[in-house]
């Protein structure tokens, strides 16, 4: 008798912040296994990554941007892996802060972030899908001149304890990298006024092994935090 026949169907993952860095290397971890829904502020930013992986799409929106946002997020019926990447560093003193700036950094880091989940609970309860956030290891403790940064990654700590407990069918990781070298990581290191060396920050494809190694731990574990620390050279 001949089996009857079955169907698998790729799962996807939506990766915001994707256009170059850590976002774009994490697109390519999870482009092997995975449909992929790229998102970022224009498709124009997003052009070099599609290059490289033909077979994902363009999900353009300012995410803070609500209305925008509810209008990209509508279509996704079903949603396996979202991967929260985008955000903004600005650094600096509690004390030369301004308000402006807290309100920019937690709308991109932390509000934008609990409306896009919120958006999106109905496509990941679906797929009983998998929601990481990547945070920081200034979501674990603030040091002088990043306390605005920290103020908004220790809320997203607490975002995604929170919605580990009230979503219990979803797995929530959040990832706490050191310092990264990417291009905002330079952008950091010219304001401290120093010399930027590559070697001392973690490389983004470490990073997203990392994060696909969460994304694809069997589902009889629930992989909640990863820290990941740059060897000393």
């Amino acid at each position: 008798m001949t089996a009857p026949a079955t169907t698998t169907t790729t799962p996807t993952a939506l990766i915001t912040g994707a256009s170059r860095g850590l976002g774009a290397a994490i697109a390519r971890e999870l482009a092997p296994t995975h449909g992929l829904l790229l998102g970022a502020r224009t498709a124009d930013s997003l052009a070099g990554v599609l290059a490289q992986l033909p077979g994902a799409r363009p999900w353009p929106v300012e995410l803070t941007d609500y209305d925008a946002l509810a209008r990209a997020a509508a279509p996704i019926g079903r949603l396996d892996v979202l991967v929260h990447n985008a955000g903004v560093a600005e650094l600096g003193h509690i004390a030369e802060s301004s308000v402006q700036q807290w309100r920019n950094t937690l709308e991109a880091n932390l509000i934008a972030v609990a409306e896009l989940t919120r958006l999106l609970l109905p496509a990941l309860r679906a797929a009983k899908g998998h929601v990481v956030l990547i945070n920081s290891g200034a979501g674990l403790r603030a040091n002088a001149g990043w306390g605005v940064y920290a103020a908004s990654k220790f809320g997203l700590r607490a975002f995604a304890d929170a919605l580990r407990l009230e979503e219990p069918d979803l797995r929530v990781t959040s990832v706490h990298p050191g310092r990264i070298d990417t291009d905002m990581q330079r952008d950091i290191v010219e304001g401290e006024g120093r010399e930027y060396r590559p070697g001392e920050f973690l490389t983004p494809e470490t990073v997203a092994r990392a994060v696909r190694t969460a994304v694809e731990t069997p589902r009889d574990a629930h992989p909640t935090e990863i820290v990941l620390r740059p060897i000393a050279r």
